[in-house]
């Protein structure tokens, strides 16, 4: 109540505290049952936050490894271009000549391979990188249509204090039946 005596609320808590006041046992229940419901809810957001947080970050560091693959490729073509040129020079050059360029195209080539060896293990990286993102996404969708059968169970309980019908108490069990399965389910499949 306000310092005025005027006091306003929703149709829904006037219902949960009136019932709750007359001792009815549904608008009790169902107090109680949402209560739950809410911090069930609140984990399994959590969770699903969580993966797509894990997943993002992997997906990031798949990118990040691609992007240094695609620069050691670049050298990689920069180190060919050289060792292409030097092939150029000794087949132009006198023969005292050939024999610096072959040290360079030999040179080249000796770092070539070093270089290759790292771009490939940065695309593998990137690759493992880009797996662990899928697999951390994988339980994100089940975990949402948790949530969303625990939201659906919340509506129903609260609209089944406002109406009195059972039966939708009953619904809003079996809504929130299927989300903690979901829930479960999200991490063992």
């Amino acid at each position: 109540m306000s310092e005025d005596g005027f006091h306003v609320h929703g149709a829904h808590d006037h219902e949960v505290e009136h019932h709750a006041q007359s001792g009815d046992s549904l608008a009790g229940q169902v107090a109680i049952f949402t209560a739950i419901l809410a911090s069930i809810g609140a984990i399994i957001s959590y969770q699903g936050g969580d993966t797509q947080n894990q997943a993002m970050l992997f997906k990031n560091e798949a990118v990040l490894k691609k992007a240094q693959a695609s620069d050691q490729w670049n050298f990689y073509q920069s180190k060919s271009s050289k060792g292409h040129l030097m092939e150029l020079a000794a087949d132009l050059s006198s023969e005292q000549k050939r024999g610096y360029y072959s040290g360079k195209i030999e040179k080249y080539e000796a770092e070539k391979k070093e270089i290759k060896l790292k771009a490939e293990a940065l695309e593998a990286e990137s690759e493992k990188a880009n797996r662990e993102s899928e697999e951390m996404l994988h339980p994100h969708h089940k975990l949402a249509q948790a949530m969303t059968l625990i939201q659906i169970a919340i509506s129903l309980a609260s609209i089944t204090v406002l109406t009195r019908k059972n039966w939708l108490f009953l619904v809003a069990g079996i809504a929130a039946a299927g989300g903690v399965v979901m829930w479960v389910s999200a991490f063992f499949a």
